[in-house]
């Protein structure tokens, strides 16, 4: 079902009325599950968006925060900014306050909306971001409740809700850059609608449900989960369910019990659950772990996915036997990995994408299902391969609007006639993109985390005894992590630390003064290995430090 007016009012509206009592979100809590229809977002998206406007007189275009894990209330609360005329800026609930701060004092926010388990946190936030004049919560009221909460509003059905163009800023989503200067990227309401209806003609494609429950596992921060897991599929009438575990046992518990149909995922996700899988398999007897064998060397011969699903029907009952496919991005997906869960019947596409992209770019929704490519590029954009240096370009509705307060920048990534840079080496075969590497210094993690070694080594810099810093990824060639990149740092002590110690002496020191200082990087960034090097790293003629040199030169 496609787009009938390209409006987000009216968008709301629609979807309201077309599947009113079906359940659009849901998660489960220690009550219990807690459930909203489409009607019930309506009504709470309409009460706070009233609230906004009515009693905290918030002007369009101001900027609303929101930190909190992935429920119901969260969809309510983006429909509500949409309402009242705000800029959306999610936040990842994983920083430490020193990138909180960084981010709130580049975007500044006038209200802050946070979950119950949030709350210290955005009080804390408050006291330091003077922009910051309210906090609301996102939870129903317990009985010390200070602030207002989101389920006790009035309700006026009478509103006045604000239009705002299409070319409006609807999200604000930091990539990166949380130390020095942050990274913004603006997401526009033409460049979120014009996702919507490219994605709505790919999963008419690959889903064969006419009303899918799909689960979600990602942050709602991520715009991977937002664009595609939460309005993509709202926009559908799909029911989507928050998993609080990302535990097997507890997903696995859920899907049986909601009778999940998809999921959006992350490839270390894949890889936790195929591992999981083949442990099971060989806690049982030898004659079942040889019947499976077979069985999976079988199934390659076998085209019909329903033959498949029956063969490995064991599994599938644990998946609550309505399990049917899944969407891979953020990350490199493991060809191997792809395959294994292919050959039991569930379908695993990949897709390719950017924040700067709003952020699908391709997606692997056609009959031509190969796992090294990541897809087919969405209809509405163009993309050429650069001669000179092989980096994919990308043009359409979907670029961003730019980054915030960095124009520049923008200017640095998108060119005069609308061609956005990603960064990445790819090649388009018969329609069909692959990546192929990254121009970019960016280290991609096994969860599809990205880290930028710009912004750890601007932390890192700022230590007294540092003289020289080097950030870059390392790729694992042993145990689970097995080619995915870790975070390496390499630190030139300053002279007057070997005035002090030996070398030795001088090596633990300084482990010990990087490991404190990245304490104020949230975990995923703070390096995994620390190398200690006394002489001078390789530079540029303009003193600029040779990062690929480095890489060669040191060894982990």
């Amino acid at each position: 079902m496609g787009l009938r007016r390209k409006n987000i009012l009216s968008l709301l509206d629609d979807k309201t009325n077309d599947y009113s009592n079906r359940v659009a979100l849901g998660t489960k809590t220690p009550l219990g599950w807690k459930e909203f229809t489409y009607k019930g977002v309506g009504v709470l998206s309409r009460r706070l968006g009233t609230y906004l406007i009515e009693t905290l007189d918030v002007k369009k275009g101001e900027r609303i925060t929101i930190l909190s894990e992935s429920k119901p209330e969260y969809g309510a609360c983006l429909f509500a900014a949409a309402l009242s005329g705000m800029t959306v800026v999610p936040l990842d609930i994983k920083l430490t306050k020193y990138e909180l701060t960084s981010i709130l004092s580049d975007c500044r926010p006038t209200v802050m909306l946070v979950s119950q388990h949030y709350l210290d946190t955005a009080k804390e936030l408050k006291e330091n971001i003077d922009s910051i004049k309210h906090i609301l919560v996102m939870d129903e009221p317990s009985y010390n409740q200070e602030l207002p909460s989101i389920h006790t509003l009035p309700y006026t059905k009478d509103a006045k809700w604000r239009r705002v163009g299409s070319k409006s800023t609807a999200l604000i989503i930091y990539t990166s850059g949380t130390t020095g200067a942050p990274k913004g990227v603006e997401i526009t309401y033409s460049n979120i609608f014009s996702q919507l209806e490219d994605l709505a003609f790919v999963m008419d494609r690959i889903i064969p449900y006419k009303h899918c429950r799909m689960l979600s596992i990602l942050p709602m921060n991520h715009l991977f989960e937002m664009t595609v897991g939460f309005s993509t599929f709202l926009n559908l009438g799909y029911s989507v369910y928050y998993a609080l575990s990302l535990k097997p046992k507890d997903i696995l518990a859920i899907m049986r019990e909601k009778q999940i149909n998809f999921m959006i995922v992350v490839p270390a996700f894949l890889k936790l659950l195929k591992s999981s899988i083949e442990s099971e398999i060989k806690s049982k007897s030898k004659l079942k772990q040889t019947m499976f064998d077979i069985k999976y060397n079988l199934a390659k011969f076998v085209p019909f996915m329903g033959v498949r699903r029956f063969m490995f029907k064991d599994i599938h009952n644990q998946f609550g036997r309505h399990f049917w496919g899944c969407l891979s991005g953020g990350a490199p997906l493991d060809k191997s990995v792809g395959t294994f869960f292919n050959r039991l019947g569930i379908k695993v596409y990949q897709g390719y994408g950017l924040s700067e992209c709003s952020p699908v770019v391709s997606m692997n929704y056609d009959n031509r299902h190969d796992m090294a490519s990541v897809g087919r590029i969405l209809k509405s954009l163009s993309a050429k391969i650069d001669k000179e240096t092989g980096e994919l370009l990308v043009k359409g509705p979907a670029v961003m609007k730019g980054y915030h307060n960095q124009p520049e920048l923008t200017k640095n990534v998108i060119t005069e006639d609308g061609w956005l840079h990603t960064g990445d080496i790819a090649e388009i075969r018969k329609g069909h993109l692959y990546i192929t590497g990254r121009i970019k210094n960016m280290i991609v993690l096994s969860g599809g985390k990205k880290v930028f070694p710009e912004e750890v080594e601007a932390l890192l810099e700022k230590n007294p005894f540092v003289k020289e810093v080097c950030v870059f990824g390392h790729v694992r060639t042993f145990g689970s992590k097995d080619g995915t990149e870790e975070v390496t740092a390499v630190i030139v002590p300053k002279d007057s630390v070997y005035e002090k110690y030996n070398d030795e002496d001088a090596e633990k020191f300084m482990r010990a003064e990087i490991k404190q200082m990245a304490m104020k990087l949230t975990a995923y960034k703070r390096p995994v290995n620390i190398i200690i090097q006394r002489d001078s790293l390789p530079k540029t003629a303009k003193n600029s430090i040779k990062r690929n040199e480095v890489k060669k030169l040191v060894t982990v």
